[in-house]
């Protein structure tokens, strides 16, 4: 059973990695601000949960406040460009 868990979490990080690279395209080439920022979100959603998989497969639980602090920063982010973002016109 264990290295049933084992590739099961070895491929979630494999899809969380190219999840990551899909998305920083989609960070470099998105065409308005909006797109960036959801971009942004979703990177740094991705990194917590690659930051769980680890947890999991470490079975170190003193990431959790590393994952929670990144879930903070990326919401404070996230408000704080889409409450002063300038059109893109």
């Amino acid at each position: 059973m264990n290295g049933f868990i084992t590739t099961i979490l070895i491929i979630s990080g494999v899809i969380l990695l190219i999840a990551a690279v899909l998305t920083t395209f989609r960070l470099l080439d998105g065409p308005s601000s909006l797109d960036r920022l959801v971009a942004l979100d979703t990177i740094i959603a991705v990194s917590m949960c690659g930051l769980a998989v680890w947890a999991a497969y470490s079975k170190d639980t003193t990431i959790v406040p590393a994952i929670v602090a990144l879930a903070l920063v990326g919401f404070i982010g996230s408000v704080s460009v889409a409450r002063f973002r300038v059109s893109d016109q």
